[in-house]
């Protein structure tokens, strides 16, 4: 029996063949595929459909049982804790901070600033973008929409491109590492409704406006490509030691 077949025996630490922690793969024995993350995958797979190929064969119903934790008191206790907690922290803050109450508002004058609620400031800031309407030669010169009108198409593509994410993005990750590219779009929206925020209380900030439009466009942007980078170089690690702890949960016959 040659060297590779006895590296390849089941280990009689507990372990199976996956090495214990002194003895994990560094990045870049992983990176040379010599061992690691393809290693690892192939042997528990191959493992996982050669126990249900035998569970198959001994009978053609398998009953499997799932283990999971009663609804009470378990579940119901660590929620109401929970939800004690923060309903605690809100009136604590509500005694110790409350808020500011302005003088009543006047009918007969129009305040300088006027702004929507915080959370809505994006779809504010979407109507902000009239230096975007492109203007048309054949009409003279003259926009095909008013600014009003193109700031409400913004917002309804906006608004159209979050709902149909979830139709597009069909995978089972649950966790940004597992796929970076849809974890870059998403750090990037987080970001360009903080922009688009920014620019709809432009008259507030104390910047020139075309440099913040462009940042408005640009951060976005950097930010998916560094959150892709990030995430690109954590998934190698992260795929290893997440297979490895499944390995571990089906110790070897």
């Amino acid at each position: 029996m040659s060297d590779n077949d006895n590296s390849e025996e089941v280990r009689t630490d507990g372990t199976g063949i996956v090495p214990p922690d002194d003895e994990t793969p560094t990045w870049s024995e992983r990176k040379a595929r010599q061992q690691g993350l393809a290693r690892l995958t192939y042997e528990y797979f191959e493992r996982s459909r050669r126990e249900d190929q035998d569970l198959r064969q001994q009978s053609s119903y398998v009953e499997r049982d799932v283990l999971a934790f009663p609804t009470w008191p378990h579940e119901m206790i660590r929620n109401l804790a929970l939800t004690s907690f923060f309903v605690g922290m809100i009136i604590f803050l509500s005694a110790a901070l409350p808020p500011h109450i302005g003088p009543p508002a006047d009918s007969s004058s129009t305040p300088a600033v006027i702004l929507p609620d915080w959370y809505l400031y994006w779809s504010f800031g979407l109507l902000k973008l009239g230096p975007l309407n492109p203007d048309i030669s054949l009409l003279g010169g003259q926009k095909l929409m008013a600014d009003r009108t193109y700031g409400v198409l913004a917002n309804l593509v906006v608004v159209g491109f979050v709902a149909i994410v979830p139709f597009l993005n069909k995978g089972a990750a649950r966790r940004p590492v597992e796929q970076p590219f849809w974890g870059a779009v998403g750090v990037s929206g987080v970001v360009f409704a903080f922009t688009i925020a920014v620019l709809s209380v432009k008259n507030l900030i104390s910047m020139e406006s075309h440099l913040l439009f462009d940042l408005t466009f640009i951060l976005p942007v950097l930010s998916a490509f560094l959150a892709y980078a990030v995430l690109r170089t954590m998934r190698e690690g992260y795929m290893f030691n997440l297979n490895r702890r499944y390995y571990r949960l089906r110790p070897p016959k």
